[in-house]
């Protein structure tokens, strides 16, 4: 039996956000410290991220937000935010070098972290391929560095004009249940050997 190759992404279909939508060029404020009773916000860029909300809570929160009689009634379906993922091309963050502007050191990975990592085997981070027709290089999207925008930011025409593909249903699948299971993990204590 010939198997058949299914692409990672698929053009991004209608007015609305979907999960495994991928932006590039994203825009997001960080919010920083209280120095004299003064809250200092940054901007960050970010070379890409992908959309983690759930589908259902997306599609929802379109259809009830476009539909006048429940938009008075069904508030309870809005999203106020709408969670993402950045996800840094994977040239940078193999050698580290993703986060530079933060002045942060990040991990460098030798080849066998790598290998590990591409195959989707290590907990906190999620390899994309690349896809040229679509813009997109090979990305790396790190599930402990997730946020939120409001909606009504996300839906600005500056902000939807940023969306460059959508991963296809089985990929998104995969995305969120590897977010999910790393999001539920839990830390065991260190217990001492009985000698």
């Amino acid at each position: 039996m010939a198997s058949s190759k299914r692409s990672t992404y698929c053009e991004s279909i209608g007015d609305r956000y979907r999960q495994g939508d991928v932006l590039r060029d994203v825009k997001i404020i960080e919010w920083a410290e209280v120095v004299d009773d003064a809250l200092e916000v940054t901007e960050r860029r970010l070379p890409y991220a992908v959309v983690l909300s759930q589908e259902c809570d997306l599609e929802h929160d379109y259809a009830n937000r476009n539909n006048l009689e429940k938009c008075k009634t069904d508030t309870d379906k809005f999203l106020q935010t709408i969670l993402l993922c950045p996800a840094y091309p994977a040239a940078q963050l193999r050698v580290g070098a993703h986060l530079q502007e933060l002045e942060q050191k990040m991990q460098k990975f030798n080849s066998e972290q790598w290998k590990r990592l591409k195959q989707n085997n290590d907990y906190r981070y999620h390899y994309l391929v690349e896809d040229e027709d679509k813009q997109v290089p090979e990305l790396v999207i790190d599930f402990k560095h997730y946020f939120t925008i409001p909606r009504s930011v996300a839906y600005r025409p500056e902000f939807r004009s940023n969306l460059t593909a959508s991963l296809d249903d089985l990929f998104r699948e995969h995305l969120s249940s590897r977010f999910a299971y790393y999001l539920s993990r839990i830390g065991l204590p260190e217990l001492e050997s009985a000698a």
